[in-house]
């Protein structure tokens, strides 16, 4: 490949340990309903997925008897004060691989499902927003992960060519984007047992430093 000038990144799972807080308020909503779901249902079936997504085969699969617009708003809500009141973790190695990409003169972008709102309250409690160039959430395209527009977005914004990224994901969805958009796609997953429907990646790798130095390699062409 091309010299690499840019790296672009999902947020969810990838950068930030957020899966669980969602899972949680997911949970949360259920059991208002009487029912409940396990950490692996919503890693199986949920992670990675945009709300509005999530919202409509929750509600189908549990019978929800909730307007889907109305699910949607009570989740949203339920995220703005979570986010507010709580620090999610990075992911290990993230603060490390974000400062080394941008200390080598990449240019850097995030590409996530997650909406405005919510990436602006956990950069803000994480201090993240300095190191990305551009930022593509669900609130600035039409279609989201896994089609490719805002991997598409995210590229044509930075000014590169599509043979000048890596893309780094966790879930099966963005990898689906990010290789729809022509991407090279490096899978960070430390759950092996996810691997094998991970296998679209043209790398997979248990955590962001395992991915970062391969990544390296391409900055040495």
């Amino acid at each position: 490949m091309p010299k690499l000038k840019a790296v672009l990144f999902d947020l969810d799972g990838t950068l930030i340990d957020s899966e669980y807080f969602h899972f949680e308020c997911w949970n949360e909503i259920l059991k208002t309903f009487s029912y409940e779901m396990t950490y692996a249902d919503w890693l199986k079936g949920y992670a990675g997925f945009p709300l509005p997504v999530n919202s409509k085969n929750i509600k189908e699969r549990y019978q929800l008897d909730v307007p889907l617009q109305e699910l949607m708003t009570w989740r949203e809500r339920m995220s703005m004060t979570g986010l507010e009141t709580r620090t999610i973790n990075l992911m290990p190695y993230a603060m490390e691989t974000l400062t080394f990409f941008k200390e080598e003169g990449l240019k850097l972008g995030l590409v996530t499902a997650s909406p405005q709102f919510e990436v602006d309250l956990i950069f803000k409690r994480n201090n993240l927003a300095d190191f990305f160039d551009v930022m593509v959430t669900r609130s600035d395209v039409v279609n989201s992960k896994p089609d490719p527009e805002g991997y598409n977005l995210c590229v044509s914004k930075l000014g590169v060519e599509k043979e000048e990224c890596i893309a780094f994901e966790d879930t099966i969805n963005g990898l689906r984007a990010a290789k729809a958009a022509g991407l090279i796609c490096y899978a960070i997953q430390q759950d092996e047992t996810q691997h094998e429907k991970l296998s679209v990646a043209d790398s997979i790798f248990l955590d962001l430093e395992e991915g970062r130095k391969k990544a390296h390699l391409s900055l040495m062409l």
